[in-house]
């Protein structure tokens, strides 16, 4: 029971026993009888006052208990005039106008994070209590090529491959550099934060690629311009020596001639060739600015697949043209982007070797071109190391035909990556846009 009504009940109860007593003193004396009921009325009237002095405090405070619980922070109590309950309402006041201002500082701030997190270029995911995504802006699901509402309330683990899993894996305080399809580089970090008194992780995902490829550019092209003016400047003049050595094999006896010539020849041919060597590398960095212009991506894959299925066809390899019935125009250096596909085309067909297929598909929207084929593929360490400056895992290999291709194809500003599918396919994609 509530105590106002307690409070009720009482003074009833009360009155009515003096209008009982009082109805007795009728027989004795009218005028006490009169007297009595007037001091009833006045007690009524007084304890009417009292009531309301009582529970007015009672109601401003069950209002106010009402409004916080409603979350409204907007209403406040007029004063009565009574000092003691206008102390309670300037009390109550303050603290709701603390209440409202506080929340619409705490509305402020999570609006300009929202935003803040939205424009950043760097990925942020953020898990709830249960390690699952609840939040992840722009940037993540560029980089990790998932939206919200595919992975929103299920835990990282659940994607699956990389870089979910190495994401799932980190602890809090952890800091990772991670690849992703070969030739995209980030920092990854993991850190948690206190939400109502439980803590909940966050990652953030920060690109270093530009940064690593251009240190490694500036890197390489210095040591490559270095190595090719010495060896080049040498190479010519101990060639031009030999040559003039050459000359005198006629003064030599007629059993000597041909081991002369068979010896310094082969001098001649090994820096030929150590020439050629040198400048392979240095055709790397004399890539020029690509000269772009609308051209079929189409024609230009029927063109190589023409100029390379001779060589495919004696291995037993098939070539399987999927494209898009609309043509595939696209601003290209034709010449530039014909000597990255051959480039690739010769990957996928040495992955290959013999016995089996090349699958190129094209999309018109997003303009894209996947080349498919059904080689050895590689282990995580070789996928991490791919595009990584004249890597290579051919016995005599170079490394510069990825390089080559990485070169021309971040030059007209396409991305691209190098996966092994699920079904254990080797896929070379490129998308042609920013």
């Amino acid at each position: 029971m509530k105590l106002r009504n307690k409070f009720l009940y009482f003074v009833i109860a009360l009155h009515l026993i003096l209008t009982v007593l009082a109805y007795f003193l009728l027989a004795y004396n009218k005028f006490l009888f009169f007297g009595m009921q007037l001091l009833v009325l006045i007690s009524a009237a007084v304890s009417y006052r009292l009531y309301r002095n009582f529970v007015r405090p009672l109601e401003i405070l069950a209002a106010g208990v009402d409004s916080i619980r409603d979350r409204d922070f907007s209403c406040t109590v007029t004063k009565t005039g009574n000092d003691e309950l206008d102390h309670l309402i300037e009390v109550y006041n303050r603290m709701i106008e603390q209440l409202r201002l506080e929340r619409l500082s705490q509305q402020e701030q999570n609006y300009f994070l929202e935003r803040l997190i939205n424009a950043a270029s760097i990925g942020v995911v953020v898990l709830d209590l249960d390690k699952k995504v609840s939040l992840i802006n722009p940037a993540a699901e560029k980089i990790l090529g998932a939206s919200l509402p595919l992975t929103a309330g299920r835990p990282l683990i659940d994607k699956g491959g990389e870089p979910f899993n190495c994401l799932a894996e980190m602890e809090p305080g952890e800091s990772r550099i991670i690849r992703f399809g070969g030739i995209r580089v980030y920092r990854c970090h993991k850190s948690q934060f206190l939400d109502r008194g439980f803590h909940r992780q966050f990652l953030l995902l920060e690109e270093l690629t530009a940064e690593i490829i251009g240190t490694q550019r500036t890197a390489y092209e210095k040591v490559i311009r270095a190595m090719s003016h010495e060896v080049n400047n040498s190479v010519g003049a101990i060639n031009s020596i030999l040559n003039s050595v050459l000359d005198y094999e006629f003064q030599l006896n007629e059993n000597d001639r041909t081991d002369y010539h068979e010896a310094v020849s082969v001098a001649i041919e090994r820096n030929r060739r150590l020439g050629k060597f040198v400048e392979n590398f240095a055709d790397v960095v004399r890539i020029p600015p690509p000269n772009k212009v609308k051209y079929d991506v189409h024609k230009l894959l029927k063109s190589i697949h023409s100029l390379m299925n001779e060589n495919s066809s004696a291995r037993n390899i098939e070539w399987r043209l999927e494209l898009s019935p609309h043509t595939l125009d696209v601003e290209i250096d034709v010449s530039q982007m014909e000597q990255a596909l051959i480039n690739i085309f010769k990957n996928a067909t040495e992955a290959i070797d013999r016995n089996g297929f090349i699958i190129i598909r094209t999309c018109p929207n997003p303009k894209m071109l996947s080349i498919i084929d059904s080689g050895r593929g590689f282990d995580p360490y070789i996928s991490s190391n791919l595009f990584v400056p004249f890597f290579t895992t051919k016995k005599n290999g170079q490394g510069i035909g990825l390089t080559l291709i990485r070169e021309i194809l971040m030059n007209h500003g396409f991305a691209f990556s190098l996966k092994k599918n699920d079904d254990d396919k080797t896929e070379f994609q490129i998308v042609f846009g920013n």
